[in-house]
């Protein structure tokens, strides 16, 4: 249920934070993301909002005020998912300098117009999500200057794992914010326990459980042969690491971290998972819809704040804001 507490939302994505800060009784006023089927799947599950299709970098307050009315100072909470690509160990082409990353690279850089809005708004509080990577070398010391600079004087850097706070899938994540987060652990659910009671792909109801493409024929025996939690292949990242792709679920565990580029192996069945059954693993409830193409579907999963972790700090988010009322 919507309630009092305000929420803008940049770089919103298919929804998934803000789909937590609603469960937990925020009002979302605005959403800014110029991916045409993010925009077109966030509208679809947050009516209500007003969502903003354009580049952040040539936003500005004054266009948000004059889109939906939000006032500076006004606003509660601002939350942000800027892009992790340059920043990610996952990606083998990330600039080799960490402060090209924020300053040089062209992606990167939306990073600082998330703090730059962030400032602008003047929110009582506010919450920009990444991976860890955003803290390696002297990162940190940047993005707390930066911060500072657009007036900010306490800045935290909370490291959150979100399987425990609910999600079914393991997820280390860094959330830059002016307060100090301490939401209340709970711990997800295993796969098995997640995937129960879904019907046949292809089936009408949930949405988004049409059926996968098919694995290649090449690979169809490999896979037959997996072993719970082994991987098909690897793909290279950044320093010489590597990161498994097509894994088979193990029932009994936590998904592995659920990634747009990544696909799961069903832990029974001699097939890749659904975009909802990807959904399912991120804690995203059957009625969320995910607009577009397949691969967008799939991406918007992979790329979002896990619900349950979200509501989590929300939640934790309402009972500071309800102390300085």
């Amino acid at each position: 249920m919507r309630g009092g507490f305000t929420v803008v939302d940049l770089f919103s994505g298919g929804g998934g934070y803000a789909r937590g800060f609603e469960e937990a009784g925020f009002k979302i006023l605005v959403a800014v993301d110029n991916y045409p089927p993010a925009a077109k799947t966030y509208k679809a599950n947050f009516p209500h909002a007003i969502v903003v299709a354009e580049d952040v970098k040539e936003l500005s307050y004054m266009d948000l005020r004059e889109v939906s009315g939000v006032a500076r100072g006004d606003v509660d909470v601002v939350i942000a998912s800027p892009p992790c690509e340059p920043f990610t160990p996952a990606n083998p082409g990330r600039m080799r300098n960490p402060l090209d990353r924020l300053y040089s690279d062209p992606v990167g850089v939306l990073f600082l117009h998330a703090i730059r809005l962030v400032g602008e708004l003047k929110p009582k509080v506010f919450i920009i999500e990444n991976v860890p990577g955003v803290l390696e070398g002297p990162l940190r010391g940047a993005l707390r200057e930066e911060v500072r600079r657009a007036g900010f004087d306490n800045v935290y850097f909370n490291v959150l794992r979100a399987e425990d706070y609910g999600s079914p899938s393991v997820r280390v994540r860094v959330f830059i914010s002016n307060i100090e987060l301490k939401p209340e652990r709970r711990p997800g659910p295993k796969v098995g326990e997640v995937l129960e009671g879904l019907p046949p792909p292809g089936s009408p109801t949930p949405p988004n459980h049409e059926y996968p493409q098919e694995i290649p024929r090449r690979h169809r025996g490999r896979v037959a042969k997996l072993g719970w939690g082994e991987a098909l292949i690897y793909f290279p990242g950044a320093g010489g690491s590597r990161h498994p792709n097509y894994v088979r679920l193990n029932p009994n565990r936590r998904a592995p971290t659920v990634m747009g580029s990544s696909r799961f192996i069903h832990p029974y069945e001699p097939r890749l998972l659904t975009v909802r059954e990807q959904a399912r693993l991120m804690g995203f409830p059957d009625y969320h819809v995910f607009l577009g193409s397949r691969d967008a579907q799939y991406d918007m999963v992979g790329e979002a704040v896990p619900p349950p972790l979200a509501r989590a700090i929300a939640e934790y988010v309402a009972r500071v804001l309800k102390g300085l009322q």
